[in-house]
């Protein structure tokens, strides 16, 4: 495969507290579809939403990639290391007129926004977000695990890029993250599958080339909630990172010899690389951690 075209994946945690079962499962079915297709696996903290960061994540997070192995290529990339340049490209959108002021407060949004302030014109010291102007454009694309998808764009309204609060909004920044990277693919979790297309419009609207899309299954508790930080999920116990790795396998459905249970982290993803499935997760949105 030429060096332009070797694959190149991405993890981007956010540092708003310690990686959990569901952030590891994410890691390692990106790691994993990575390392089998011998590209690179790159690593970018998304710490834009600063009211959110807790002190010492950053660090947790890397402590505990690398105590299960997922060691990345390249240094750390980090979201708030490229504000000029999302500026400089809200900048751009903005003398093109792809973009407008909105003052709408959170009681005046809908799931679909009307576009109220496309043409509401109002003294710009009142605190305003900026919106994309949407079309009747239909985003397509094919998922590799969750097959053809098709999307109206102007059925999601026009969406934020920069927040009220002055905040970059993940759509605009995770589309120029991945430019920046040169992603071409991305694996992440099935809560993420509906925000594909507004990144695929923003990034025709660009000019930039599409990633190839895998959104795997996500992780539920024993009451049908995703796991996450807002969730209260348990930060994963590395006294014995094997056995995470080889529980974590098992739920990605790929079915490590029991053997493997107490073997060296090294020597587990070795052979997960060498037997790595994604196709035994098709069509499957949600996976329940009992069943462990």
């Amino acid at each position: 495969m030429p060096d332009e075209q070797i694959y190149i994946g991405r993890f981007a945690p956010s540092p708003t507290g310690p990686l959990h079962l569901g952030s590891v499962f994410t890691a390692l079915a990106s790691y994993l579809q990575s390392r089998s297709h011998k590209g690179k696996w790159l690593l970018r903290i998304d710490d834009l939403d600063t009211p959110r960061n807790i002190n010492g994540s950053v660090d947790n997070i890397l402590r505990t990639l690398d105590a299960l192995g997922l060691h990345w290529d390249d240094s750390v990339a980090f979201q708030s290391k490229s504000l000029d340049y999302y500026h400089e490209v809200l900048d751009k959108l903005n003398k093109k007129e792809h973009i407008y002021p909105c003052r709408c407060s959170r009681k005046d949004r809908t799931a679909r926004y009307g576009g109220f302030c496309r043409d509401n014109h109002f003294n710009l010291d009142i605190p305003h977000a900026y919106r994309v102007k949407t079309d009747d454009t239909v985003i397509s694309f094919y998922d590799e695990l969750q097959g053809s998808k098709i999307y109206p764009i102007d059925e999601q309204g026009d969406f934020i890029l920069k927040r009220k609060d002055q905040i970059i909004a993940y759509q605009f920044a995770v589309v120029i993250d991945d430019n920046l990277q040169s992603v071409n693919h991305v694996v992440r979790g099935y809560d993420l599958l509906d925000s594909t297309p507004r990144q695929i419009f923003l990034q025709k609207m660009l000019g930039f080339k599409s990633p190839i899309y895998m959104h795997v299954p996500i992780i539920i508790d024993t009451e049908g909630y995703k796991l996450s930080k807002q969730t209260k999920a348990l930060a994963i116990d590395l006294k014995r990172p094997q056995e995470v790795i080889f529980d974590v396998l098992r739920l990605l459905k790929q079915s490590p010899p029991k053997e493997f249970r107490q073997a060296k982290v090294t020597d587990l993803l070795a052979w997960a690389i060498e037997h790595w499935d994604p196709m035994s997760l098709k069509n499957c949105k949600a996976i329940n951690k009992s069943g462990l």
